[in-house]
């Protein structure tokens, strides 16, 4: 788990982790939207764990992620003998294993709600991560708004403006803050990011996601890093 020098609790925090037998590994906190999903949905429901960070685009790269799991992508979750390699499957692992967290809503159409956005960031908006890639530490204001982006920035408004309709006010997408809000972490960093003029509303809750311990935790970590990758820290012209 991500900790600093300072922390008072960093002993208790490395014990209960190296206790709970789960390791996550991870990809740089600047760019790896993947890995920032479940790394903040078991920061959130302090689900202890220890973190094995990787560097994108470098030479072994490839091998050492091959080390934890032969499907060549991260996010990894280790957990004792059991390897499992999808953001989404780690997620749903998690809630199955700590029901106690109710890491989904309670709400059974909620739930499933929260399901089907989280599969449809799964599985779509192709505009979005092609024309504008996570870059935590980069401000591209303007930049990437291509046809198919914008159709992606459309399509996420809707989303967020209808579960937060579902929620109320001053909320997360359903209530708590849950996978869901996890799910869409990414989303919010790329448009702080590329400076994405929504309404009132999911402007507020876009600054609620970032202000969350968990993500501003996870933030912070992006900030610190060192680690540069030229491809994604100049946008072309």
């Amino acid at each position: 788990m991500q900790t600093t020098e300072l922390d008072p609790t960093l002993s208790q925090t490395l014990g209960n982790a190296e206790k709970s037998g789960l390791k996550l590994v991870i990809a740089n906190k600047n760019y790896s939207s993947w890995s920032m999903r479940p790394w903040v949905a078991m920061t959130a429901f302090n689900i202890p764990f220890q973190e094995i960070p990787l560097l994108l685009d470098r030479s072994d790269t490839t091998a050492q992620i091959a080390h934890y799991s032969s499907a060549g992508r991260v996010p990894i979750l280790l957990a004792g003998e059991t390897t499992i390699w999808d953001s989404l499957a780690i997620c749903e692992y998690l809630a199955e294993q700590f029901p106690e967290k109710k890491m989904w809503p309670e709400d059974v159409v909620a739930r499933a709600l929260a399901r089907s956005i989280c599969a449809e960031m799964h599985s779509g908006f192709t505009g979005v991560r092609s024309a504008m890639w996570m870059n935590i530490r980069a401000k591209f204001p303007g930049k990437g708004r291509t046809i198919e982006a914008q159709a992606d920035i459309g399509r996420i408004s809707e989303i967020w403006e209808t579960c937060l309709a579902l929620s109320g006010p001053g909320a997360f997408l359903f209530g708590e803050f849950s996978i869901a809000d996890a799910y869409f972490a990414p989303v919010v960093m790329r448009f702080r990011t590329y400076e994405v003029v929504l309404g009132p509303a999911l402007d507020a809750y876009v600054e609620r996601v970032a202000a969350h311990p968990a993500v501003a935790q996870w933030i912070s970590g992006a900030l610190s890093e060192t680690a540069c990758i030229e491809k994604y820290d100049i946008y072309p012209a």
